[in-house]
């Protein structure tokens, strides 16, 4: 069944307070899509971020980021008063989103919150905290403790507590009790909004489609809770860490610093790690998108203590064999595999072998060093066992992209289209048709490519820190006329949902 959807983080939704959460503004959003024709609403991970604010680098792989908690939510449950929410600075401009003053003025808000509420008698937080204690003991004594340590990671936590000694760990339980209390609190609140938020889009026929990355971040409850998992020397510090060789976009590669997997660890325990984070991902979402599959096939190894990225190696992954033994425990699941970036036999093989779609985007398509029409990313190329993007969150905007390439691209885009007369502030939707007519099962399109805004819109530019995952959607931006204009091209090629 052909189907396509709109790629928008949580945190980009419009709200009164700062930043995108599970507001009214996002049940909204579910209703545009549902009369846009929509089946699917990509968003990015849902984890609590930390420096850089990146989705993708979150201080656990399990927990929800308590900016998303609505906080209108708790005027209503008698927990605030709206005067509290009104009188926080949260920024300025509405279409970006400032992280000193959410961080500054949310977590205040959620402690009153907590403080108003009674954790003792409601059972179904009490519920929660039981049905959730494999990772939520962990986590909430791992922020706890970070918050009395002023924030420092957990490698330079004093050795007691670095190496997780019993007596430690107890004697920080009872010290920190209210503290580890807050942050069950926060994750209680955010599972409730979530699933409520999630039923409400199903009962209108759009299904999630959630994004998990494939390493977690260092600086995390899982790598001080589990350090068997990951490739940690005696003391707990980092053999190797990932990131991508140099290539033709970055001389010196890029370096995550990721703590890379134990794998043959992972391969002894029958991946019981991988089918916990998994079943917990597949409550959350209808449907998964892996970052950097290539990783299970192949991964780089950058020595620990490295400044670049230039002097890693790549060593081998588990394979096919991770993804035998999840259909073997969870069975058939909605899974779409990015496998962009460089891309070997191997890894082809390994994507096909899944049977799980790749990705495809329109924007690697035109690359004056290539020739011909061979190119697996020209739409006309695209399997049907796949999913088409304009681009993702890490690319350029659709309209920023074609300002950005050269003259002889700008030709040869055109020359696909058959159109040199569309006027260039206009040729982002007819790119955004040229993917939804591709063979391609399903279709995303991130919303600013719908928007037609360029660079100064995008949400991430790869390798760089301090202006990324800013941008919001401002209210009244995704107009009626927009919607109809996306039910129409929708329906023209076959996609329409309902």
């Amino acid at each position: 069944m052909r189907a396509s959807g709109i790629l928008l983080p949580v945190s980009s939704l419009p709200s009164k307070y700062g930043i995108g959460c599970f507001s009214e503004e996002a049940y909204e959003f579910v209703d545009q899509l549902a009369k846009a024709g929509q089946k699917y609403w990509q968003i990015l991970p849902l984890g609590p971020t930390g420096y850089g604010d990146s989705p993708y680098q979150s201080f656990s792989t399990f927990a929800g980021n308590p900016y998303f908690i609505d906080l209108e939510a708790f005027v209503k449950e008698g927990y605030l008063d709206k005067s509290d929410c009104e009188d926080c600075d949260w920024g300025t401009n509405e279409s970006y989103v400032d992280y000193e003053k959410i961080y500054n003025s949310r977590f205040r808000l959620l402690r009153k919150a907590f403080e108003n509420y009674d954790c003792e008698t409601d059972q179904e937080y009490r519920k929660f905290v039981k049905e959730n204690a494999a990772w939520l003991e962990d986590y909430s004594l791992y922020m706890a403790i970070k918050d009395s340590l002023n924030g420092i990671s957990w490698i330079e936590w004093p050795a007691e507590l670095k190496n997780r000694e019993k007596a430690a760990l107890a004697e920080e339980r009872e010290k920190l009790a209210k503290e580890v209390g807050f942050y069950c609190f926060q994750q209680f609140c955010f599972f409730k909004q979530w699933t409520a938020l999630k039923a409400y889009a199903n009962d209108k026929g759009v299904e999630m489609i959630g994004d998990i990355p494939i390493y977690v971040a260092f600086d995390s409850a899982d790598a001080w809770a589990q350090p068997e998992l990951f490739q940690f020397d005696k003391e707990n510090i980092p053999i190797g860490v990932a990131g991508c060789p140099p290539d033709a976009f970055s001389a010196t590669g890029q370096l995550w610093g990721n703590p890379l997997y134990r794998w043959e660890y992972h391969r002894q325990t029958g991946y019981e790690w991988w089918l916990k984070r998994l079943s917990h991902c597949f409550k959350l979402y209808d449907a998964v998108r892996i970052d950097h599959f290539r990783g299970f096939d192949q991964y780089y190894s950058i020595p620990y203590g490295a400044e670049t990225a230039a002097n890693g190696h790549w060593e081998q992954g588990p394979g096919i064999d991770l993804f035998n033994r999840v259909r073997q425990v969870l069975g058939e699941k909605e899974v779409i595999a990015e496998d962009l970036g460089y891309v070997t036999d191997s890894v082809r093989k390994l994507v096909h072998d899944s049977g799980f779609p790749g990705m495809k985007v329109l924007e690697f398509a035109f690359d004056s060093r290539d020739s011909g029409c061979a190119s697996d990313y020209l739409p006309h190329n695209y399997p049907e066992n796949s999913v088409a993007y304009t681009g993702t969150h890490d690319n350029e905007t659709l309209a920023g992209w074609f300002d950005s390439i050269t003259k002889e691209e700008q030709k040869m885009v055109r020359d696909y289209l058959c159109d040199h007369y569309t006027p260039k502030k206009y040729l982002y939707k007819s790119l955004n048709s040229l993917v939804m007519r591709s063979k391609a099962a399903l279709c995303v399109i991130p919303m600013q490519d719908y928007l037609g805004l360029d660079n100064h819109y995008r949400m991430n530019k790869p390798s760089t820190v301090g202006e990324n995952w800013k941008w919001r959607l401002k209210k009244g931006e995704l107009t009626e006329e927009l919607k109809a204009e996306i039910w129409g091209m929708t329906r023209r090629y076959g996609r329409l949902n309902g």
